[in-house]
């Protein structure tokens, strides 16, 4: 799925059009509140992002998305139609894949989109998470210990995918709401002891590798 996320309606449903008609499967998104809301839904296999929105400009949204553990690795392309060196500069040093500038064609949208998705196919690392008994697929989003599937939440799953590409790094409540939660929300940190405490149930004693830290939060154990 490609995100298409532009804010003129006749070039979004243009955009979207050349895309579909070269085989991708797209959802076009008005502005950044579309765009926030279907991130908690699905993982995008790239984002088509223009910098001026009416509610979040694209650069504060690149900066989010980089700072963001589920999206880190998402590629972005940028599209604005100041074309100025400035913006492209600082676009591609927050960590964008690629730059259009406005008025682009369309085809030379969808050759941008093959070239990063072409690109990024051939460095993604594994989708295989694995940590002792421990076995997280990226990919298909399951989770087993020792070949037993587990069925988690998307927060249980998010919270662990964290601590398995963080070994050893301690993390604040805060931190986590932050990282698996949207930033903006307002809930009490007893939410993540919560979640912590049925992922380690459900991860049966796989999940004692869970430490808590008090007065601090939680880390996951390196591997001896």
């Amino acid at each position: 799925m490609i995100f298409c996320v532009e804010d003129d309606d006749s070039i979004r449903e243009l955009m979207v059009y050349a895309l579909r008609a070269s085989g991708y499967s797209v959802m076009g998104l008005p502005n950044a509140a579309g765009l926030w809301e279907q991130l908690r839904k699905e993982k995008p296999e790239l984002i088509l992002l223009d910098i001026m929105l009416p509610d979040e400009d694209g650069i504060s949204i690149l900066k989010k998305l980089r700072s963001y553990p589920q999206t880190s690795e998402v590629p972005v392309i940028m599209a604005t139609a100041k074309g100025t060196e400035f913006d492209k500069v600082i676009g591609l040093d927050l960590g964008a894949d690629d730059y259009l500038a406005k008025p682009f064609g369309m085809m030379e949208m969808v050759s941008r989109v093959k070239a990063v998705l072409r690109r990024v196919s051939h460095t993604a690392p594994s989708p295989v998470l694995r940590y002792r008994r421990i076995e997280l697929n990226e990919a298909s989003h399951r989770v087993s210990v020792e070949g037993r599937p587990v069925e988690l939440t998307v927060k249980e799953y998010e919270l662990l995918r964290l601590f398995l590409k963080n070994p050893g790094v301690a993390f604040t409540r805060e931190n986590l709401l932050s990282a698996v939660w949207e930033s903006e929300f307002q809930g009490e940190t007893r939410t993540v002891d919560v979640h912590i405490a049925t992922l380690r149930t459900k991860l049966g004693p796989a999940g004692e590798a869970i430490k808590t830290l008090r007065g601090v939060g939680y880390r996951l154990e390196e591997q001896a």
